[in-house]
């Protein structure tokens, strides 16, 4: 780690401590379900311009792209989400106690995202060294069934240009290097039915799905990677004497290879083709693809990975956890781009409304995201 961007990035964050805590305070209570994040968005361009962004602008998806140093060449993008998983549209409810503050989304992704912002403001202040290019991107859709949609639309926006990709999700000492991705599915039966006495014999559409279930856990499994799959969700019929005229399942498979699940998406095709003829009519809506790590250049990677976790271990005084996850690195790693998602605050129950942070974690997080924009300008 070099010590004098140890010391720049220590002294910075010991300095916005306050303003950190005070920020969090205020963008933490803004609601920002999943597609419906243009009150955080707004808020977040707004700061930017008000602390020396020249340019920021919100696009089509809802991200917040804040350009900074020169645009021409490669670039690399820091970034964290603005989305929470609930789906409240008043001020998020808050509360603080002994240093640690009490909120839905506070940890994921609130308190990471503030960390995006105030090591941003540096640069935005010091400028950029070196050829390449900075985005700061606080992007939208990265809960559940967002899908990653603000992710795919920067990448589609800049493609190749992206040399390298950060995020900031999670906590402390997380690093995600490798994606986990996933297809969803609901995959819904419809029959005449009737009557159960009457009519007995007709084709039942609960018993047609519990006939794909049974195929669909009988698949043979991809080698080379970890892959799952899963039956989460099962509805349909109407009481006991009626013979089901309609049935519903959620469906998902699981995997860190992309060619993997290009394996599974062919295996559950051929499922559904064996079931099309037991009576019923099956449709197949799909819910949401996440992409898993693709073609990457794994010594890029692993160099990316080594320099994330030596400066985790820096601030944190604890190794990083290396992990494969699904977030928004997802995105990059299918397209071969090197890619890390960072935890960056210290906390727990994400995904509940107990969820909370410690807030003196602020500072080595903000140490790590700002250690990890200049160590990126070469």
């Amino acid at each position: 780690m070099d010590q004098q961007i140890k010391s720049v990035a220590e002294r910075y964050a010991e300095e916005s401590f306050d303003e950190a805590c005070a920020l969090l305070r205020t963008l933490g209570r803004i609601p920002a379900p999943t597609r419906q994040e243009e009150r955080r968005a707004a808020f977040v361009r707004d700061w930017l311009l008000a602390n020396g962004a020249g340019e920021v602008f919100i696009d089509g998806a809802k991200n917040v792209i804040c350009p900074i140093g020169p645009q021409d060449g490669e670039l690399t993008v820091f970034a964290a989400h603005t989305d929470v998983v609930f789906p409240d549209l008043e001020p998020l409810p808050m509360r603080e106690e002994n240093g640690i503050l009490y909120a839905p989304g506070i940890g994921d992704d609130s308190a990471n995202l503030v960390n995006l912002l105030l090591a941003a403001r540096y640069l935005l202040r010091n400028g950029v060294r070196g050829a390449g290019g900075f985005l700061i991107v606080a992007n939208a859709c990265e809960e559940g069934l967002g899908n990653l949609e603000g992710s795919k639309a920067l990448f589609a926006r800049y493609g190749e240009r992206i040399k390298a990709f950060y995020s900031f999700d999670c906590d402390l000492p997380q690093c995600i290097c490798r994606a986990v991705g996933s297809q969803r599915y609901k995959i819904t039966c419809k029959t005449v039915g009737g009557h159960s006495y009457s009519a007995f014999g007709a084709p039942n559409a609960i018993e047609i799905l519990c006939r794909l279930v049974e195929k669909l856990y009988a698949i043979e499994l991809p080698a080379g990677e970890k892959t799952t799959y899963n039956v989460g969700r099962f509805e349909g019929g109407t009481t006991v004497n009626a013979i089901a005229q309609e049935a519903s399942m959620l469906y998902e498979f699981r995997s860190a290879s992309q060619a993997c699940l290009e394996q599974m998406e062919g295996k559950f095709r051929a499922v559904l083709a064996e079931c099309q003829n037991l009576g019923g009519e099956l449709t197949v809506e799909l819910l949401g693809v996440r992409p898993g790590s693709g073609p990457v250049d794994e010594a890029a990677l692993a160099a990316m990975t080594e320099r994330s976790a030596e400066v985790i271990e820096s601030f944190w005084g604890k190794p990083a956890v290396l992990l494969a996850a699904s977030t928004d690195s997802n995105v990059p790693l299918s397209l071969g781009i090197p890619a890390n998602t960072l935890g960056t605050v210290r906390g727990g129950l994400a995904h509940t409304r107990a969820e909370w942070v410690e807030l003196e974690s602020l500072k080595p997080g903000l140490a790590i995201a700002l250690s990890l924009m200049l160590l990126a300008q070469g």
